[in-house]
């Protein structure tokens, strides 16, 4: 998969050609004066079907456009910025937002040019299929996907990992908005994970509620009376019931000893501002992160290489007392090691050793021990999964059943403790 950036014309030292504003400024015209249906249409002549277009003046834009010497890397620029140029529009009107899908389905699914089409159209759909291997492209087609939330997909596991995006919120503005984004289109993302993100925190708050109230009743009738009074709710999760209720032990009761993760975190925040110096902070953190980790499992190798990894973070920083600065970089470090650290070196075995031996609640559990005395960090532990996310997209959902039960359990997690989730009556019940 390419991006913008990797083509020789770097984004920032090109200089559109004056067929190019000429095309902006044409489609930013109609688009505010015409329906969808018809900018669609108008779309659809000028960059898929590559027929005869009404103003000449713009379609000799476009043939010399994609004729030109730089075609294969110019045109790449030029289609994502007409998109976003109609996208832009169609977004600040949400009875018009449903246009954004069927704009990248044209994409999707061009016409295969007939026989003897014209060069025009020939050109127009091998430009097409550069285009649709960018990074940028499987931006917009993620933004149809949260758009549509997935209904067709939902509950199909023998279909690509990505269809699921619109479950993941916390996912949103890592796979859906590229360093090109417009501020109109970075606050559109940022009020659809809003809006996303309430609606599943409602519907987890309501579905435990009624768990915790049918539970009560069974115990003065029967199951299936309780069930006929209370209206049952649906798990708004992709884990069994049974999944989910030891998700909310784990990361609402008590994890070690009478502790929750919430005790203990703030128990090593009031540590830290007494430590002499960064090494024995380190050695602190270590302690921290490995006290709830089954002593079979971490004596293998897992606490020898975490502590070795700790051991080598800013080493000249040792004697140093340590600020709020060194302790996001050990966090962001640490999680690097215990999930993935870029799309470039994309390894996770540890992740997947942890998920493997402990369990998918309890290495949730690790990276959210991060998350809480870290706050700053938890965009960066976020990009860490749209890593994975985006690395096994094409995936069907059944050969990923480990990163699927990972993102419900982040999901969850991050609910209960970042978000609005109101769930904590529960460990007064546990």
């Amino acid at each position: 998969m390419t991006t913008l950036n990797e083509h020789p014309l770097n984004r920032y030292f090109r200089q559109s050609s004056p067929q190019e504003h000429l095309l902006y400024e044409h489609l930013l015209y109609c688009v505010k004066a015409e329906p969808p249906s018809r900018v669609m249409e108008r779309f659809r002549r000028l960059f898929v079907d590559g027929i005869g277009y009404r103003e000449q003046e713009i379609w000799l834009a476009v043939e010399h456009i994609i004729f030109s010497k730089q075609a294969e890397q110019e045109f790449l620029y030029v289609i994502n910025r007409c998109c976003h140029i109609l996208i832009n529009h169609w977004q600040m009107q949400p009875q018009l937002c449903g246009s954004i899908p069927e704009l990248v389905s044209l994409l999707e699914n061009p016409h295969t040019p007939a026989l003897g089409s014209s060069r025009v159209a020939k050109r127009l759909q091998r430009l097409l299929q550069i285009f649709t291997q960018t990074e940028e492209y499987l931006t917009l087609r993620r933004l149809a996907l949260v758009i549509n939330q997935g209904v067709e997909l939902s509950n199909n596991d023998s279909k690509p990992l990505g269809g699921l995006i619109h479950r993941y919120p916390y996912l949103y503005e890592h796979c859906l908005l590229s360093e090109d984004s417009s501020y109109e289109h970075q606050q559109m993302i940022r009020q659809i994970k809003t809006d996303m993100q309430h609606k599943f925190e409602c519907d987890l708050s309501q579905y435990v509620t009624n768990q915790v109230r049918q539970a009560q009743l069974s115990r003065q009738v029967s199951t299936t009376a309780a069930s006929r009074i209370i209206k049952p709710t649906n798990n708004p999760t992709l884990l069994s019931d049974r999944d989910l209720g030891l998700a909310l032990k784990q990361f609402v009761g008590k994890v070690e000893g009478t502790h929750t993760y919430q005790d203990l975190a703030q128990h090593f925040i009031a540590h830290m501002k007494q430590v002499p110096n960064f090494k024995v902070l380190k050695d602190d953190f270590y302690q921290y992160l490995t006290s709830g980790i089954n002593p079979a499992y971490g004596k293998r190798q897992f606490n020898d290489k975490l502590y070795s990894h700790l051991k080598n973070i800013l080493p000249d920083s040792d004697s140093q007392k340590p600020n709020e600065l060194i302790f996001v970089r050990t966090c962001s470090q640490v999680l690097n090691h215990l999930v993935v650290e870029s799309k470039q070196n994309a390894n996770h075995f540890v992740f997947v050793d942890l998920l493997s031996n402990l369990g998918t609640t309890f290495t949730t559990g690790l990276l959210l021990k991060i998350a809480l005395v870290c706050h700053k960090v938890k965009p960066y532990l976020e990009k860490r999964f749209a890593i994975l996310f985006n690395h096994y997209e094409s995936f069907n959902r059944d050969g990923v059943p480990w990163l699927v039960k990972a993102l419900e359990n982040f999901n969850v997690a991050s609910s209960i403790h970042f978000g609005k989730a109101d769930v904590s009556y529960l460990k007064y019940l546990m």
